[in-house]
């Protein structure tokens, strides 16, 4: 395999008619190697259009242990609009791909992830890749106690939940936002809630549907 023509392609043929036209984005996905965060056995996969399994159990992919599609990566980033000086937090380290793009254009990185096997493999990636402000902790990003971490200029959720939670939007500054894809199967929809002295904003410009983040609370589908 041609590996720099695949990157063009996977940029040109996927992510940009995907409305992700920021050249400062277009650029870092051409120079941090997707490649070299993808699982051994997986890596003819990646620059391919899918989800790929982080772990080879069934398990393990039920339970939304993969790495989400270039172009979701590409336009999360994109719409997040991360910034030199920002601390930035994210939910669901996974591999450590968008956590190593979000160190790119990030002051610090704090990146959360569960599963204790994925968080080493994810801190080896970084460190393999030269990404210095990234920190991966395992914790448990429904539950963690971050409030001698905060507050953040931004968060991202890379995976999906049901709703916005609460307590990851208190943990942002003003003027700070939060993005993740928010709702149930079939119809996901991308949500950037942005802090403003008016109260918080919300778009959601985008529908996609991804793998659930863990433990985070389902809301009751029954209703009287």
């Amino acid at each position: 395999m041609n590996v720099e023509q695949a990157r063009f392609n996977m940029i040109e043929q996927q992510i940009r008619p995907w409305d992700v036209l920021d050249a400062h984005v277009l650029d870092l996905l051409a120079v941090v190697r997707r490649e070299d965060f993808v699982p051994q056995q997986h890596r003819a996969l990646a620059f391919a259009d899918l989800a790929i399994p982080l772990k080879d159990s069934e398990a393990a992919v039920a339970a939304g242990q993969v790495m989400l599609e270039p172009r979701i990566e590409a336009r999360m980033l994109q719409d997040l609009q991360v910034a030199k000086h920002e601390k930035v937090l994210e939910i669901g380290t996974g591999s450590g791909f968008m956590a190593a793009l979000l160190g790119h254009r990030a002051q610090r990185v704090l990146s959360l992830e569960i599963d204790n096997g994925l968080a080493a493999t994810a801190r080896a990636n970084l460190q393999r890749a030269g990404v210095m402000n990234v920190e991966v902790r395992v914790a448990d990003g429904a539950t963690a106690d971050l409030s001698a971490d905060g507050p953040f200029d931004a968060i991202l959720l890379s995976g999906s939940v049901a709703q916005v939670p609460d307590t990851l939007l208190a943990l942002l500054k003003p003027g700070g936002r939060l993005l993740g894809i928010v709702g149930d199967e079939p119809i996901m929809r991308a949500t950037l809630v942005q802090q403003s002295p008016a109260g918080r904003a919300v778009i959601q410009p985008w529908d996609e549907s991804v793998p659930r983040l863990l433990n985070f609370p389902e809301p009751s589908r029954f209703k009287f």
